[in-house]
């Protein structure tokens, strides 16, 4: 590791290894697909077209799998990683937020710098360490497994970033890897349109370039300098000459030359973001997409992903598997969330554009499996892809069709997996299906108008985030988060109002009753399918973490983007009008997901966390600790 990016470098020194013991898998070979987000009710509409899903289902099972209260998918893999539930684990929300400030903050992991640096000139070099600290608890099953001397391979896990190490295994690490920059993924896009100007939007950047004898330099930002005191961000340019005939450009980046025609994407460039002149550097790659070359130029940059060939941050481990897969495989995306759905909803993409950088991203990880399967030897295997979930929030009602050539490049996957294992058990399955999302609820606002929540003037709704006009010395309630719900307590809250106890629990029984009677204006349907109230209905000791109430909304329905950030807009209800059509952070009843397996199971109604316990039993182990589920074999 050539120096620290930013703090999470240090995360593989502190997070837990695996021993090695006596016992052994016994031949023993699973195969676990979680394709993240599939939906037994289109599943069951498109059998026809799926017919190594149909065989596997007729051939074993097909049944529905319980999800998490919230269905959220680093909720619901944390609950497959572990066996426990949210209070047990303590993985609430993607979003969170701290008590004291009120801001929100990630829920899957925190990062600090080091405390020591030396200071030279405008550098400030660190002599200690940063760290992240994981806010998921429990161990994960697989470490368990490889405690047992059972082999393991982990490709994607969502929220195993960093890897954990173990002695007799390999992972990958998926959802939560950042992108260089340290975000869950930064696009640029640059144009001469007059009509745009350099702005930032949600997930990218629009810069606007002047071409200057056909000729452009594109500055691709970088991470942010560490060493500097100043923390300036880093950059490489990019050169673009466009052919004034034809629709073709050349882009060069140092030494290396890429020709694209118009609505062509180049291969994985890598570059070496400076950060000491001539002594440190840090190595990224992206891809560029020529969207338009006349009469405009605009070409889309891909968030800058960290390079497994050269990583500056452990993505794998051991941290050098990742070398050995670039040499196999070629380059691929390691950005935990690499579909670009941020790019599809501002506009930067079409729907034909979100869709090919979607199958890129899918043809790179599937090289991943194919590298594991031809490796893999027994023991235990799990393979996580994304693009059904991502696509699913981006096409699902209006374009079947193309959802459904996703749901074919699974299909086409299972075929030629099931060859490759032989008689090896092989379980499919999601973390939860998925639901429509025609109408937003501002359910902060809703606390304002019931009651629970003042400002500090009625007018001053809007969509400011971080609860600038809430006057806290007479708010009892406040939401943070796609389904979080929580009490301003005396002791926990900054400015907290509500008497834990008695209190706080009569609180809860009201906003719950009131919720459920919630209507939409437009139309009288409910908006609330059900609530969870956090130390009542889960188990485990991080109960305290949770928000006190989670929602859970109606199919049709779901918390605002503007609610998760924590703002007060005026309307109560608004048209869902993003490319973002469609989700699954409802009441968990509604959205179930799959599991089906060429091995049948006793257990009519399984959840994820029997799963979690049925994976050990098959390999002769007991429940670790804390695990609430039970063998469906």
């Amino acid at each position: 590791m050539k120096y620290a990016v930013c703090v999470l470098l240090a995360a593989a020194l502190l997070l837990p290894g695996c021993g090695r013991h006596t016992a052994s898998a016994a031949g023993k070979s699973i195969v676990v697909l979680g394709i993240d987000g599939m939906d037994p009710n289109f599943l069951e509409r498109h059998w026809d077209a799926l017919p190594n899903l149909d065989r596997l289902r007729k051939e074993g099972e097909f049944k529905r799998l319980e999800t998490t209260m919230p269905p959220q998918s680093p909720v619901a893999w944390a609950t497959f990683i572990t066996g426990r539930d949210p209070g047990g684990h303590g993985l609430f929300d993607f979003v969170h937020r701290d008590p004291q400030t009120m801001m929100p903050i990630s829920a899957m992991s925190l990062t600090s710098q080091g405390s020591r640096t030396l200071s030279l000139g405008s550098y400030e070099l660190p002599l200690t360490s940063g760290k992240v600290v994981s806010f998921r608890k429990g161990k994960p099953f697989w470490q368990i497994l490889s405690e047992h001397h059972i082999p393991t391979e982990i490709v994607r896990m969502p929220t195993d970033f960093p890897p954990v190490h173990c002695d007799d295994g390999f992972s990958v690490a998926g959802m939560g890897a950042p992108d260089l920059r340290g975000t869950y993924g930064t696009f640029s896009y640059f144009t001469d349109d007059a009509a745009q100007k350099t702005r930032s939007v949600s997930g990218g950047q629009i810069v606007h370039v002047e071409l200057k004898n056909n000729s452009a330099a594109l500055r691709i930002q970088g991470p942010d300098n560490s060493l500097r005191k100043d923390k300036a961000p880093t950059y490489v340019e990019v050169t673009v000459h466009v052919d004034p005939q034809q629709p073709a450009a050349r882009f060069d980046l140092g030494d290396t030359q890429v020709l694209l025609k118009e609505g062509e994407w180049s291969g994985w460039m890598q570059a070496e973001f400076p950060l000491i002149p001539g002594l440190k550097s840090a190595a990224g790659m992206f891809r560029l997409y020529a969207k338009k070359l006349h009469p405009h130029l605009e070409v889309y940059v891909s968030p800058v992903n960290i390079d497994p060939s050269d990583p500056e941050l452990p993505i794998t481990s051991p941290e050098s598997y990742s070398k050995q897969l670039t040499k196999s495989v070629g380059l691929f995306y390691t950005q935990g969330m690499a579909q670009d759905t941020k790019a599809y909803s501002a506009g930067v993409f079409d729907r034909a554009d979100y869709i090919a950088q979607s199958r890129l991203v899918s043809l790179d990880h599937l090289k991943l499996l194919r590298y594991s399967l031809d490796h893999f030897h027994g023991g235990f295997l799990f393979f996580h892809f994304f693009g059904v979930d991502q696509d699913s929030h981006m096409l699902w009602g209006k374009y079947d069709d193309d959802l459904l050539n996703t749901y074919r490049m699974v299909d086409q996957t299972i075929g030629w997996v099931r060859q490759k294992i032989g008689d090896a058990t092989l379980i499919v399955m999601s973390d939860h299906g998925f639901s429509t999302f025609n109408r937003a609820v501002n359910l902060n606002t809703w606390l304002m108008k019931e009651g629970f929540l003042v400002l500090d003037d009625p007018k001053n709704t809007s969509d400011e985030e971080v609860f600038p006009h809430v006057d806290w010395s007479r708010t009892q309630a406040y939401s943070v988060g796609l389904n979080g719900l929580y009490l301003n307590l005396q002791g926990r809250e900054r400015e907290g109002i509500v008497e834990p106890g008695n209190q706080a629990d009569a609180l809860l029984k009201k906003i719950s009753e009131r919720l459920l009677a919630a209507r939409d204006p437009e139309g009288g349907k409910p908006m609330i399918g059900g609530v969870t109230l956090t130390h009542t209905e889960f188990h485990g000791d991080m109960l305290d973490r949770g928000p006190d109430m989670i929602v859970g909304y109606m199919p049709g329905y779901r918390s605002s983007w503007q609610t998760v950030l924590g703002a007060v807009p005026t309307a109560l209800v608004e048209d869902n009008t993003d490319a973002w059509r469609a989700d699954h952070c409802i009441d968990a009843r509604f959205v179930p997901g799959v599991l089906i397996s060429n091995r049948r199971s006793r257990a009519p109604d399984p959840h994820l966390y029997d799963l979690t316990v049925s994976l050990l039993d098959q390999f002769g182990l007991g429940p670790g600790t804390g695990m609430i589920g039970h063998s469906i074999y």
